[in-house]
């Protein structure tokens, strides 16, 4: 069959010979119209899909208004990319500008994001999209700081394909909440709880025991332990060099003598080789063994507590480090500099363990108060 015309200027009609609709046959709307001197068919749309005469005529209408004003029609516009396309490219950057070569990014798209928006055009992700997506993150188990981080890996990915010219279009996280975290650990070790910990690490693993020292005496993530190599230790000055730090920027941190004595005995034959390594592949350890989980378990560190942040973790640990300093009197900067804050807001949560500091200090403004009224008074009756 052949197209005809229709009562509408530029547009024609042709009607299937297989397809139904309303009990018959159904029609396909077509326009056409000059653009550059060509003449230009376009396929709008059938009946059974919404489409009729008089709405092709108004899409033909507005597609020659378009060429008389020199604007470009949708249909010649560059298509968006796929978000795998640009996914892929994403994660080539992350590995040379991220922490751990950008591997907790990968894990995140591969396992949460791939699935739902691979095949999908970056125009054609709504907020919807990304609200259901969080519905169904939650659904599953995930706590909020896994959604939080999975969302943010979105953003990362489609905020770099602005940013690097793939898409011109807004990014549709901006319509979409995301999870507010009150997951800061707040329970710390006592000096007893973090020795029967330590002993009972050394029974079942010493190898979990040693990384566990290094996070209790120097505050070190378990990201940077696993980093660790041979050329970033200084006993001669009991220092480590601690280079691939979560926000990029190294610091030192200070050995104690049961470090000191830990790294002695893990040294690598190669000072470019890790100074803690898979047991069972020789390779760089991804992350911290059950032996600590069934450790806090077998002392009930965690017995009938419901509260994440009261939680015992290994991140706990680094924690526990920090807490003890400002326990004993440490200032907020000289915590900041050994954690590798990036800003004093991060550390300024242990400001509440240093009471005596606090007590000293309004002393002190008390006493040179007094001095300063004293001198006056003597000035006064001289």
């Amino acid at each position: 069959m052949k197209r005809t015309i229709t009562n509408y200027s530029g547009v024609y009609e042709l009607k299937s010979e297989k397809k139904q609709y309303k009990g018959k046959a159904d029609v396909c709307f077509y326009i056409t119209y000059k653009n550059e001197g060509k003449k230009v068919w376009e396929k709008i749309g059938w009946l059974s899909e919404g489409y009729s005469a008089k709405l092709a005529s108004q899409i033909r209408a507005e597609h020659v208004r378009s060429i008389r004003h020199g604007e470009e029609l949708p249909k010649n516009k560059p298509k968006a990319p796929y978000f795998k396309e640009v996914a892929e490219k994403y994660l080539e950057w992350a590995a040379k500008n991220k922490t751990r070569e950008g591997r907790d990014d990968e894990y995140r798209y591969r396992k949460y994001l791939s699935l739902p928006f691979d095949d999908k055009r970056l125009n054609k992700i709504s907020s919807f999209d990304l609200e259901k997506l969080k519905a169904e993150l939650y659904k599953s188990g995930l706590s909020p700081g896994s959604v939080k981080h999975c969302l943010v890996v979105f953003r990362q990915i489609f905020n770099k394909a602005i940013q690097w010219g793939f898409y011109d279009g807004k990014n549709p996280i901006k319509g979409v909440k995301l999870p507010v975290l009150q997951n800061q650990r707040e329970r710390f070790l006592t000096y007893d709880e973090a020795n029967l910990l330590l002993s009972e690490l050394k029974n079942t693993s010493e190898r979990v025991h040693d990384m566990a020292l290094l996070s209790l005496h120097c505050g070190l993530r378990a990201g940077e332990i696993f980093n660790l190599k041979g050329q970033d230790l200084d006993f001669e000055n009991d220092m480590i060099n601690v280079s691939d730090a979560k926000n990029k920027e190294s610091r030192k941190a200070f050995m104690t003598e049961s470090v000191k004595d830990a790294l002695l005995k893990n040294l690598p034959d190669s000072p470019d080789d890790y100074i803690f390594k898979d047991r069972w592949h020789g390779q760089r350890i991804e992350r911290i063994s059950l032996t600590f989980k069934r450790a806090v378990d077998s002392l009930k560190l965690n017995e009938g507590i419901k509260d994440r942040r009261q939680i015992i973790t290994f991140h706990s640990l680094r924690h526990t480090f920090a807490s003890w300093l400002a326990l004993q009197g440490e200032t907020i900067l000289t915590i900041k500099e050994l954690l590798g804050h990036k800003t004093l807001a991060m550390t300024v949560r242990y400001a509440h363990l240093m009471p005596e500091q606090k007590r000293r200090a309004t002393l002190d403004l008390e006493k040179a108060f007094n001095e300063k009224r004293r001198k006056d008074d003597t000035q006064k009756t001289a």
